[in-house]
């Protein structure tokens, strides 16, 4: 099945769809319409789709909010587009569905915001890290403290922001903004191999995951063993961790839900 929006093309084969974002002429940046349409299609995502693929087109994943929108909003109108942000970042990160970033050129700004919020991110040798907001005179909006500040660190975050430093593929990788660094046009193919692996996964466990890791980090020490053992417990009273575990004694793939 295929659909094109205005501006977020999707492509869904079997069990995994696959967004571009498709606004070349800036670049990927997010518009208020490109931001909808994410939220439209995480909100009411297709049945079968367990996996999605988000990526770019014509050399960028995404340049960032568009700032050609954000000259005239009043200090009220901000706030309501900065929650909005966030609420469309936490159907992301926690919709339930499993989100691989296929990033190459730019990913800037609200671009570094939504791959963060995403959960397996593969960098093309192009692609370039950057939170520039500080050298616009305004601050991100789109979740950066809470997911790109814990990935890099609140004092790594600091100095980004404050001298527009730039970090390539590689400097990525080794920081936790990628998971994987790959060469010219190969991260498309890897998301889509990665993604069949991780459809083939038990969906309660894959649910679980996507829930439960990000949330016990919230916790204290103790709290977070009390759900992850909550957690465990559902997981491993299902007909697929049966199967799961019967295959692993056979010697056989497991064949899940």
């Amino acid at each position: 099945m295929s659909s094109s929006n205005q501006f977020v093309d999707i492509d869904v084969v079997d069990h995994i769809a696959t967004l571009t974002m498709n606004r070349p002429e800036k670049r990927n940046a997010l518009c208020e319409a490109l931001v909808s349409e994410l939220e439209a299609f995480f909100t009411a995502p297709p049945k079968e789709v367990r996996v999605v693929i988000l990526t770019g087109t014509q050399g960028h994943y995404c340049s960032g909010l568009d700032l050609s929108e954000h000259v005239h909003r009043s200090a009220e109108d901000n706030f309501y587009h900065s929650r909005h942000w966030h609420g469309v970042m936490d159907k992301i990160q926690f919709g339930g569905l499993a989100v691989v970033s296929a990033m190459f050129g730019a990913v800037i700004g609200g671009g570094l915001e939504l791959a963060a919020s995403t959960h397996v991110r593969i960098a093309e040798k192009s692609t370039l890290f950057q939170l520039p907001e500080g050298r616009r005179g305004i601050f991100v909006g789109g979740g950066a403290t809470a997911r790109i500040g814990r990935l890099l660190g609140p004092d790594r975050m600091t100095e980004m922001m404050l001298t527009g430093r730039k970090y390539n593929s590689d400097e990525g990788l080794a920081l936790g903004l990628a998971h994987y660094s790959v060469g010219e046009g190969e991260a498309l193919a890897l998301a889509q191999q990665l993604a069949g692996k991780i459809a083939r996964n038990a969906p309660l466990s894959n649910y679980l995951m996507i829930q439960s890791i990000a949330r016990i980090n919230d916790m204290s020490a103790s709290d977070g063993l009390f759900t992850e053992s909550l957690s465990a417990a559902l997981a491993q009273t299902t007909p697929d961790a049966e199967e799961g575990l019967k295959a692993f004694l056979e010697k056989r793939a497991p064949h899940f839900r």
